[in-house]
């Protein structure tokens, strides 16, 4: 062990045994509600943000399940209402203060009402102290770092009819063996680490999310072998920068390590994950997505910006020619991979100049798909403090223009696909059709099918025969009726 490393512990027995006894207690006050009511008590939880959000509500809708909550999608309905928040972009953030002020009716309506908030926004301390002063139905807030202290947080403020706020800095544990409540049974998120130590300039997420905590192997192999168990066919792993997996832990396992011990599990069939840090992504970790069968063929690896200059002003830590490198070597090791990114328009003090040079990398590196944002200002950052904001027109232009060169590469890749036979994992029913069934390729592609119920969960072969710019259309191949 290198001096000076800090090693990330788990959260005591003690302190997980109490939070269920917290849920035994909450349940039989429920089942007194349910007995003297004669209706269940139900639990609305609503999600804004990122995969780790979802993931995170699906371990407060375990808690909620065992404590005898049934879930409920209509708020007018529920006796509980949480929403779990993101305060990445802005507009997330407008997005929930005006849910939580449609929520003052119904908690007049209803005084029994609980709403908890959790989530990013609750690490601010300014947000919480504007939810305090002018969301005053709000009954419980709490952050990212207690999120296993639910159950008692919840219990408390039902006892004490008081407002419950419970919002810690940090953390160097992680709280294993409380519930989850999946909401797929094909396809799981798998959380293998938390929290980010890069502090890109325009980003609030090492902030809220603390600092760079790794889940031990032994759990994680834990939790995907009882997956397989159950069904689960497809494992996404989650963390802010997996390639930085290990580096808190005793020994010297890395995210690729990670991924051929994973590779070795019985039951499932395809592994992905996100996010990656280029400047952590190692030959290691691409040898070992070249030699693990069941890691798909796709990568998601933000370049956020094309410009040296402004990737320099980011914080990312690498140039544009660096990035170009690795897309170059990644393609060279594993033919045919799909690639995805994330990138910002606008970012302050990008130049005609600077966006042309990202409008450069995205014809180069040709992505299968980028996720585009405009950049949007977070309290906190240095990029917030910069006077060289770029002008909302000047913004939405630049990004009009990438949207359309990506559109264009999109098309042309997929164009490729026409008339040929792609494996698919079936995921159900299209949401647009009762009889289109969908799926994704290793390489991410969604393909929509006529097919039936038996092929849910299975691999299929379907020939594609229409091409749009996100999906592909096809017939399931001869053969596999």
């Amino acid at each position: 062990m290198s001096e000076g490393k800090r090693i990330t512990t788990k959260v005591s027995t003690e302190e997980i045994n109490q939070q269920y006894k917290y849920i035994e207690t909450m349940k039989q006050y429920n089942q007194s509600i349910i007995s003297s009511l004669g209706k269940p008590v139900r639990c609305n939880i609503e999600t804004f943000g990122c995969q780790m959000n979802e993931n995170d509500s699906e371990r407060l809708s375990g808690m909620l399940s065992e404590m005898g909550y049934s879930e409920c999608s209509e708020r007018k309905d529920s006796d509980l209402i949480i929403f779990n928040t993101c305060c990445v972009r802005e507009n997330a953030e407008q997005k929930v203060y005006g849910h939580l002020g449609a929520l003052k009716k119904l908690k007049e309506t209803n005084p029994n009402l609980v709403i908890a908030i959790c989530g990013c926004m609750m690490q601010q301390k300014e947000v919480v102290e504007h939810i305090k002063k002018t969301y005053k139905h709000v009954d419980i807030i709490f952050g990212t770092h207690n999120l296993y202290k639910f159950p008692e947080l919840l219990n408390t403020a039902i006892t004490t009819k008081s407002t419950v706020i419970d919002v810690w800095d940090s953390t160097g544990s992680i709280a294993e063996n409380m519930p989850i409540s999946r909401k797929d049974n094909i396809k799981a998120w798998v959380t293998v680490m938390y929290g980010c130590n890069n502090f890109c300039s325009y980003c609030i997420v090492p902030y809220v999310r603390g600092r760079e905590r790794s889940r031990s192997l032994e759990e994680i192999k834990s939790e995907v072998e009882k997956l397989a168990a159950d069904g689960c066919k497809e494992i996404t792993l989650l963390g802010q920068n997996v390639n930085s997996y290990g580096k808190d832990l005793e020994g010297d396992l890395t995210f690729a390590g990670l991924l051929r011990e994973l590779n070795k599990i019985q039951g499932i069939e395809r592994i992905r994950f996100m996010t990656s840090h280029p400047k952590d992504l190692s030959d290691e970790l691409i040898y070992a997505m070249r030699d693990c069968a069941k890691v798909c063929e796709h990568l998601h690896l933000p370049v956020q910006a094309g410009s040296s200059k402004v990737l320099d002003e980011m914080n990312r830590k690498y140039s544009k020619e660096q990035y170009l490198e690795l897309i170059e070597k990644v393609k060279s090791n594993i033919p045919g991979i799909a690639l995805s990114t994330d990138i910002i328009v606008g970012f302050p003090g990008e130049t005609e100049e600077d966006f042309n040079e990202t409008l450069d990398v995205v014809a180069k590196a040709r992505f299968d798909m980028a996720y585009t944002f405009l950049y949007s200002k977070r309290t906190g950052t240095p990029a917030a403090k910069n006077p060289e904001q770029v002008p909302e027109s000047v913004k939405k232009r630049r990004f009009d223009k990438l949207l359309e060169l990506q559109n264009k590469i999109s098309k042309e890749i997929n164009d490729e696909l026409l008339g040929k036979e792609v494996e698919v994992l079936v995921e159900g029913l299209s949401k647009s059709s009762k009889t289109t069934y969908t799926g994704r390729t290793k390489e991410n592609k969604i393909v929509n099918f006529k097919g039936n119920p038996d092929m849910v969960g299975k691999l299929v072969k379907v020939k594609i025969d229409e091409i749009q710019t996100w999906s592909l259309l096809g017939k399931i191949a001869e053969g596999q009726a």
